[in-house]
């Protein structure tokens, strides 16, 4: 949720982000005209509470034969009080509804427009050239028997498969890799929970526009969350936080399920878009004037993993309209994919400032005494997607992968992949 102040105080800032967005500007103005209502209502509410209160002393001192006359104006002017407060809480409601749907404020020098409009920041890394045909992901991985999408279909539907031999323990020796380094730069590690109530899903600000993305078991009321971002924001959520000595974070690893319910018809082959897959999830929860200075620090953990991977990668500055409700900027690193001839997304980092913590109600002291809302970060450090780059940019001539020299002793030594 926005800052109400900023709202009251500042209304264009909040249309000039609705705008590079491209989402509703009317909902700024209900917005504004449901806040003068809350205060108001407020305002008229203390009024009469006062008014009771002062007539309560009256009441109180009155001689006994004028006390029946005044009690009976006492408990009108309850009734009135009463009213009044039913409409602070109708008031209240309206709004917080209302600034709920405007999305968090993009931060400036973020590209306006939607998905196509991203800045290209950066690209890293030697290009990979081959002097034979290179083969696709899938080739690869079903002829070095790393991953079974024929089975996976027949047990689960489409965008379901199997990692075997190998490519589980491929996948292991990623999401490990990105662990030890996460605990070296002082993350927390924390295997999340994959199923959270409705308030925690709401709350970080998946139930919005992409609603349609996620698993609902209707009769439990969970959701299954198609990253530990969720459980990590829902971790703290109602609690005042120590930030005195630095952020908090954490590095969530969880098994994520996205129903990919809006993508039919692409990216349907091999394991680039599925339903179901394992992720290693960074997240930050900081001062808010730290946020900027932490995000950057998320996105060259990023980097340093795709570097030492030797992936080439681009690093983009994503869009307004294609950043979501709670980033307030977005990173994207996409790493090149051989047989595609383009940059595939492999991980994203968003500053989403203090949107999902007022939605949370997570806090901090500040020097004053007073509580403020945290800011909170997140990013993914490694995930199953990764074996697409990886399979593609290292593959030989002969059909075997070399293993890149940071994986090896995940991998006990191995060097290369080979059929079995």
């Amino acid at each position: 949720m926005i800052d109400p102040l900023l709202l009251r105080e500042n209304p264009d800032v909040v249309r000039d982000s609705q705008r590079a967005r491209g989402s509703s500007l009317a909902l700024v103005d209900a917005a504004i005209a449901a806040d003068t209502e809350r205060r108001a209502a407020i305002g008229e509410f203390e009024r009469l509470r006062a008014e009771q209160n002062a007539f309560g002393k009256q009441v109180a001192s009155a001689p006994k034969d004028e006390k029946k006359a005044l009690v009976a104006q006492a408990q009108q002017l309850a009734a009135q009080v009463k009213t009044a407060n039913q409409r602070v809480t109708d008031a209240e409601g309206a709004f917080t509804e209302t600034a709920r749907q405007i999305q968090n404020i993009v931060i400036e020098g973020v590209p306006e427009g939607g998905e196509e409009n991203f800045v290209t920041l950066r690209e890293v890394g030697e290009m990979p050239t081959f002097d034979f045909e290179p083969r696709d992901h899938v080739e690869l991985g079903e002829s070095l028997k790393l991953f079974d999408l024929a089975r996976g279909a027949k047990v689960s539907g489409a965008r379901f498969y199997f990692l075997t031999g190998v490519g589980a323990r491929l996948e292991l020796a990623l999401m490990n890799l990105a662990l030890d380094r996460a605990l070296a730069a002082g993350f927390t590690p924390l295997i999340t929970p994959t199923l959270v109530r409705p308030e925690t899903m709401d709350g970080t600000g998946f139930l919005g526009e992409h609603a349609d993305e996620v698993y609902y078991l209707e009769a439990d009321e969970l959701f299954l969350t198609g990253t530990s971002e969720v459980a990590l924001a829902g971790f703290h959520m109602g609690e005042i936080l120590d930030l005195s000595t630095g952020p908090k974070r954490y590095a969530g690893w969880s098994t994520c399920y996205r129903r990919e319910a809006g993508s039919h018809g692409k990216d349907t082959r091999g394991i680039l878009r599925v339903h179901q897959f394992n992720k290693l999830e960074m997240f930050s929860y900081v001062l808010p004037e730290n946020a900027e200075a932490e995000h950057e620090a998320l996105l060259g953990y990023q980097e340093g993993m795709l570097s030492d991977l030797g992936l080439r990668y681009r690093v983009i500055d994503v869009a307004a309209g294609d950043l979501g409700s709670s980033a307030a900027r977005k990173f994207d690193t996409e790493a090149w994919v051989p047989t595609q001839e383009t940059y595939r997304e492999l991980t994203s980092t968003s500053n989403c400032t203090t949107y999902q913590a007022r939605r949370l109600d997570t806090r901090y002291r500040t020097e004053s005494g007073k509580t403020a809302p945290v800011a909170t970060l997140n990013g993914t450090l490694a995930t199953t997607r990764w074996i697409v780059a990886l399979l593609e940019t290292h593959q030989q001539a002969d059909g075997t992968v070399v293993v890149p020299e940071v994986l090896r002793p995940y991998l006990g030594g191995l060097e290369l992949i080979e059929a079995p």
